[in-house]
């Protein structure tokens, strides 16, 4: 599974494992793929640094990178200030009363909560970039797209390359445009940020349109070595990963102390390919969550539409604390993919890993046996 990406990134599979834990990525990245740590859960950027810090000691040396979420297009940011007063009262008012509703208790004022709101905000996805540049980071990553073209340049300057998400040939053209070096398709199957055409169609509709101006990595429905293969054989030189990792043991956020496995993941252990939408409630953005009686309460007559990014974050980040806080499965505001129901058990990185790499191995000689 050796593809010139593999050689590029000094990876010895082309597997790039997105996922917002650090323990999660350097797995990846011990494990022989390329660990992509998500930052929008940071606040500031000495939490960052500090984190970043604590990857360097535990990748053995090996490449990593980051994913930030940041807009082309910089917007009008006001303080959190601002942008709390510009949320209208019928919003907070719905908010409150499904939490009721829904049975979840208000948030421990004597524990620790990491809200998480700031990172949607430009300037603090900005910071990030700085911070993640004084590491030996391989590759930024935009779960928006393009990221604006000073940035990229920032990253150029630092002898990084660039990737950015696309969900149509247009996106993955403009990437190039503005000097993006590796393209990912992500299909509509994906978890989170995803749009309307699937993987099938979007990846060979991508490599054709970028030939060699960037390579391709494939997303969106990938949780098996028979998926890489496929990826491959649709002209992708490697695969970008995300919602697969959610039930590793090293995913260790939202769990309470003593927990063998966290909320979201008992969540994600009983829900089918069948147990996901696609809406604007998590950011603002068109997003697969997985689907719960969080979720419902929105889609009923009645509900108000989801604000604009980052104004939905705000307006639903206590809401999220406070799922998390109430251990229940049911109610759980989780992005995930299609893919989930293949998400059945926790397993270590290292036998997920494992079993994807044999799985491609039989699926690569199932096409040569049928090809002689």
């Amino acid at each position: 599974m050796r593809t010139e990406l593999s050689d590029r990134f000094g990876i010895d599979y082309p597997i790039f494992g997105f996922t917002p834990s650090e323990h999660v990525a350097a797995a990846i990245t011990r494990a022989g793929g390329l660990g992509m740590l998500g930052c929008v859960r940071f606040n500031d950027a000495d939490e960052l640094d500090a984190v970043l810090d604590w990857m360097d000691a535990n990748t053995d040396g090996r490449p990593y990178g980051v994913d930030i979420v940041m807009p082309a297009k910089v917007p009008t940011e006001g303080t959190t200030v601002d942008l709390d007063a510009m949320i209208p009262a019928e919003h907070r008012a719905f908010v409150d009363r499904t939490l009721a509703e829904l049975g979840v208790p208000p948030l421990d004022t004597g524990a620790e909560h990491a809200a998480g709101v700031l990172g949607w905000l430009h300037s603090v996805a900005r910071s990030h970039v700085d911070v993640a540049l004084k590491h030996p980071i391989k590759l930024i990553a935009n779960a928006l797209g393009s990221p604006p073209k000073d940035v990229i340049d920032q990253a150029h300057g630092a002898g990084v390359p660039v990737a950015a998400l696309a969900g149509a040939v247009s996106h993955a053209r403009h990437h190039i445009d503005n000097g993006v070096d590796v393209v990912i398709a992500q299909g509509y199957e994906a978890g989170g940020h995803t749009g309307e055409i699937a993987s099938m169609v979007l990846v060979p509709e991508i490599v054709d349109a970028v030939g060699n101006d960037a390579a391709v990595l494939a997303a969106g429905g990938i949780g098996s070595g028979r998926q890489i293969a496929a990826a491959l054989a649709l002209g992708a030189s490697g695969v970008w990963m995300g919602s697969y990792w959610l039930t590793t043991s090293e995913y260790k956020l939202g769990s309470a102390a003593g927990e063998s496995m966290s909320t979201i993941q008992r969540a994600l252990l009983g829900a089918t390919s069948a147990d996901t939408v696609r809406t604007r409630i998590y950011s603002g953005k068109p997003a697969r969550l997985l689907k719960t009686k969080w979720t419902e309460a929105w889609s009923k007559p009645g509900a108000p539409d989801p604000l604009p990014m980052p104004l939905q974050n705000i307006l639903v980040s206590e809401a999220h604390q406070r799922i998390v806080a109430s251990s229940d499965p049911e109610v759980v505001a989780m992005p995930v993919g299609q893919i989930v129901g293949r998400m059945n058990e926790i397993r270590p990185v290292a036998d997920v890993m494992a079993d994807l790499l044999a799985e491609f191995d039989a699926a690569a000689a199932r096409i040569r046996d049928s090809a002689g």
